[in-house]
């Protein structure tokens, strides 16, 4: 069991509740193959608009870019919802900050310095470069 195996696990398990306030189960469509992918990630909540940040390394958000339909599990709940990508690298790099502020706890695993309670600038626009957000309408 892998990383991601184990996260899943927990997501879905009665225990969720350790970790569902910032993490949830996205499954997508491939394009090609339609078939079901399903990853742990990272979120926070603005309105009806859901943030995940995630890196340009992996390749699940491929599927999503022109837009495309999601399931996720949100705090064990099924939820449907409309994802696209923001590529763009200063709006990446204008919204997280915002992201950080709503997830303190993933400064250390992307390698920005937090400074009285603010990200660090240098660490952020380091960090964008690699870096892309989700945007999921729910």
């Amino acid at each position: 069991m892998n990383g991601n195996d184990f996260m899943a696990w927990v997501l879905r398990s009665p225990i969720h509740g350790l970790l569902s306030n910032g993490m949830m189960l996205i499954t997508i469509t491939g394009r090609k193959t339609g078939k079901k992918y399903t990853t742990p990630v990272g979120y926070y909540v603005e309105g009806d608009t859901m943030w995940v940040i995630t890196s340009r390394e992996r390749t699940w958000w491929k599927n999503l870019q022109g837009g495309a339909k999601v399931d996720l599990l949100l705090k064990r709940k099924p939820v449907q919802g409309f994802a696209d990508v923001e590529l763009d690298e200063k709006s990446v790099l204008a919204r997280m900050p915002e992201y950080l502020r709503h997830i303190p706890q993933a400064a250390k695993q992307m390698k920005v310095r937090m400074e009285d309670g603010k990200p660090n600038p240098e660490d952020v626009a380091a960090t964008a470069k690699d870096r892309l957000f989700v945007k999921i309408k729910i």
